[in-house]
């Protein structure tokens, strides 16, 4: 019976490829998450339901549940396939950026055409989320196509920055922060992989120059296409001012709920500040996570997302290839950038950006991203695991051969 159970196990992790601690700390993640989102749903349930939380419980689930199937069925794919698709779905991500934006849907007369609604299971989707992925892959694809080659700026413009700008400057109306985050990571990314410093400079001082052009421009037509230019500024010059706002309220409940946490914290189910905080559930779930586990459950989720981090160094650093190696970096950073932006802001660090915290918030377009980035980080360093193994495998034949067999064979 033991040995039916050993064996049973055994057969259940040879499905699982990659890096074990990957799936690990993404696991232990998710199962921790329901407990804040249990706890902070309170506020949503009594503003828009009978006062049940459950109901958000089962749809957190339900949510995590699909991320990790994402996990399941790309990690198991070779991560080479993903150079080509990125280029397929370069034209597929444009035109949903570009549908989701001509929504014109608005909160006062400001953009928020983010989502789009997916038919039969009457879902919304974040379609920035899906772009900020694909368009990091296809950078690390070009990236690695150029990375022994010396080329001119002007050769760099259409195949590289030109999608990377037409993307951007879809998101850019309805999510600055998105945008700004995703812009940094590119340039991460392309500086990792090599591209030259003085080309990074003229990228940053366009990019600044485009944004100047775009922010005036809506300031000076406000009424040619809905934007949210006025709700960036205000929340920057309430931010460096501390005035009286809905944002500045969200960050003062945040900073209470923080206090009242202390060191051990309230206690588990024991939140008071969720009751009062806006987006407790998602983009403020750090500040109820500290309130109820103190700066103990605090660290330990930063601490969760640091050891993320050294296993994405860990397997970049095996990879054997380039693409590889900077595929790894270029999904997998922005997780733990995204991460720590979202606990920035809960302390006051950071202006309110909307930013989630990965596998830990609740939504399903934040959860199902973060999951399709570490299947494809845990695709590459499943390859390098089938390569070891495939090498240790012939030395142990190398090895075994009798002399006289090699012998008989040679004559």
């Amino acid at each position: 019976m033991a040995e039916k159970q050993k064996n049973t196990r055994i057969n259940i992790f040879t499905y699982l490829k990659g890096d074990k601690f990957i799936w690990a700390i993404a696991g232990l993640l998710a199962v921790f998450s329901f407990i804040p989102v249990y706890s902070a749903s309170s506020n949503i349930a009594y503003l828009y339901g009978d006062g049940s939380t459950f109901q958000y419980l089962v749809s957190h689930f339900i949510h995590l549940f699909l991320g990790f199937a994402i996990i399941y069925a790309v990690h198991r794919i070779p991560y080479h396939y993903f150079r080509g698709l990125s280029i397929l779905m370069i034209p597929v991500v444009i035109v949903l950026l570009f549908y989701t934006l001509a929504q014109g849907t608005t909160i006062d007369g400001a953009n928020a055409s983010r989502w789009i609604k997916i038919p039969i299971i009457n879902k919304t989707f974040q379609t920035s989320t899906l772009a900020a992925v694909v368009l990091m892959i296809y950078v690390a694809r070009y990236l690695s196509k150029i990375h022994t080659k010396k080329v001119s700026f002007k050769e760099t413009i259409l195949p590289l920055w030109v999608p990377v700008g037409f993307i951007l400057a879809l998101i850019l109306p309805a999510n600055f922060s998105t945008t700004a985050i995703i812009f940094a990571m590119v340039l991460v990314l392309v500086f990792l992989g090599g591209y030259p410093i003085k080309y990074l400079g003229i990228i940053v001082a366009s990019g600044a120059l485009f944004l100047l052009i775009f922010g005036l421009t809506a300031k000076a037509f406000p009424g040619v296409f809905p934007n949210r230019v006025d709700t960036w500024i205000s929340r920057v010059e309430n931010f460096a001012n501390s005035e009286d706002t809905e944002a500045d309220y969200q960050i003062e409940k945040a900073k209470i709920a923080i206090a009242r946490g202390g060191v051990a914290g309230t206690g588990i189910g024991k939140s008071v500040q969720r009751n009062f905080l806006p987006q407790s559930s998602s983009d403020f779930i750090f500040a109820i996570i500290v309130e109820e586990m103190g700066l103990i459950g605090g660290l330990g989720v930063m601490f969760a997302y640091l050891l993320i981090l050294f296993r994405l160094v860990i397997v970049s650093t095996k990879a054997h290839t380039v693409f590889g190696k900077l595929l790894v970096i270029g999904v997998g950073l922005p997780i733990i950038f995204q991460a720590l932006i979202n606990m920035a802001v809960a302390v006051e660090l950071f202006p309110v950006t909307g930013q989630t915290l990965p596998l830990i918030s609740s939504g399903g377009s934040s959860i199902w991203m973060t999951c399709l980035a570490l299947g494809i980080v845990l695709s590459v360093s499943a390859k390098r695991e089938e390569m070891k193994a495939r090498e240790e495998k012939e030395i142990e034949e190398s090895e075994s051969e009798n002399p006289l067999d090699v012998l008989s064979e040679a004559i």
